[in-house]
């Protein structure tokens, strides 16, 4: 280790709901306030490889018991630990580094199953199988015992993204209420007030359904930049049946799976079109966020891979523009692409500390929550931290 004081050296790895592949961040952190962000990478899945993921996700249905891996998924998740190890190794060397430089990892996983109702959520991932191989501490499934206290175990991240606006710029700084949204498979919004009030949910569909529909209908996994949806008009009809969905009006915000909105039928639009009404879709879904937060925001930080679809940028800088600027993470200061990843370094050292990781106006969990499991390297001291499930 060769951070001081009450630092340490954390890797987070994010493989998230587009299941492109893993995203990694580096960070030094106290857990708390103190963060400072390090170098990142991200790791493509190839072709075969996703397309197993996402026929993981009908498999997962037959799921009853978190530890259960019916058909392939105990082959799968092997594979998908290892092409994680592998993501880490290659970085280490990229970086001059060597495991014994490393603290720990904080290690999400792949969600194949979130049913909040059943406080039932699967991520595929084994850290015990990481520690060893890397030699590293590794905290994982840090979403289940968020769950076993009355949470959806989702948004995580919300905690973070108040630790990066307490750095925000000069610039940006006054600008409160600051909303992140994350446009990620699902997108999510973390709302932090003048006082440093926290609230976050999910908003509503985020990249899914655009990478679905063009997946089906050009062959591609996604629109790229939003060029395919510059091309085409919103179909109001299609658009009002997704917006009138109750998840929008509904008093109790629920985490979101990704299956819990389904993609257009062939023939209620052409690729544009139905590109362009579901980026609108996006971005209507998170301005309609603001009727569930205390008050609206001064600013919008976008992060997450949807904040390259330029549609949904100007969809959502219009739908706000009266009462707020909405401005790309960069803008900032800080990375969009990897700030998930960099929030699971972050929540690994806040367990660790046995520090909350979520909160009532987070995931309704009833009590502020730590949570996590620590799969210890071989030879590291086994009185640091119990597990927690």
């Amino acid at each position: 280790m060769t951070t001081g004081g009450d630092f340490k050296r954390a890797i987070g790895l994010m493989s998230g709901t587009s299941m492109d592949g893993i995203d990694l961040a580096m960070l030094e952190t106290d857990g708390d306030q103190m963060v400072r962000r390090g170098a990142s990478s991200f790791t493509a899945y190839d072709a075969g490889f996703r397309k197993r993921l996402e026929a993981a996700l009908e498999t997962a249905k037959a799921i009853g018991q978190r530890d259960d891996r019916p058909g392939d998924l105990a082959d799968l998740e092997a594979e998908l630990t290892n092409l994680h190890a592998a993501a880490v190794e290659a970085f280490l060397v990229r970086e001059g580094l060597a495991a014994k430089d490393i603290d720990v990892i904080g290690f999400h996983g792949q969600t194949v199953l979130h049913r909040p109702h059943q406080a039932l959520t699967v991520q595929l991932g084994d850290g015990d199988a990481l520690a060893k191989r890397l030699g590293i501490d590794v905290v994982y499934d840090l979403r289940a015992h968020d769950m076993t206290l009355g949470g959806q175990g989702a948004p995580l991240v919300p905690a973070y993204h108040r630790a990066l606006a307490a750095g925000l710029p000069a610039q940006w700084a006054e600008e409160m209420p600051v909303v992140f949204v994350n446009i990620g498979g699902i997108s999510n919004i973390t709302y932090i007030g003048p006082d440093g009030e926290l609230r976050a949910f999910d908003s509503g569909p985020g990249n899914t359904l655009i990478d679905q529909w063009v997946k089906r209908h050009a062959g591609i996994p996604y629109d790229s930049g939003g060029a395919i949806a510059s091309e085409g008009r919103v179909l109001s009809g299609l658009a009002n049946r997704y917006l009138s969905n109750p998840f929008f009006t509904a008093r109790e915000r629920v985490s979101l799976d990704r299956n819990d909105f389904q993609v257009p039928g062939d023939s209620e639009a052409g690729l544009e079109d139905g590109a362009r009404t579901l980026a609108f879709v996006t971005a209507a879904a998170i301005a309609k966020a603001q009727a569930h937060l205390p008050e609206k925001p001064k600013l919008w930080i976008l992060t997450g891979g949807g904040r390259h679809n330029r549609m949904i940028v100007e969809d959502l800088t219009v739908a706000t523009r009266h009462t707020a600027q909405v401005i790309l993470a960069e803008e900032a200061g800080l990375n969009g692409d990897s700030m998930e990843a960099e929030a699971w370094a972050w929540l690994a050292v806040r367990s660790l500390r046995g520090l909350p990781l979520t909160y009532p106006a987070t995931t309704g969990v009833r009590q502020p929550a730590t949570g996590g499991v620590l799969a210890r390297a071989p030879g590291n001291d086994p009185a640091r931290q119990p597990d927690r499930r």
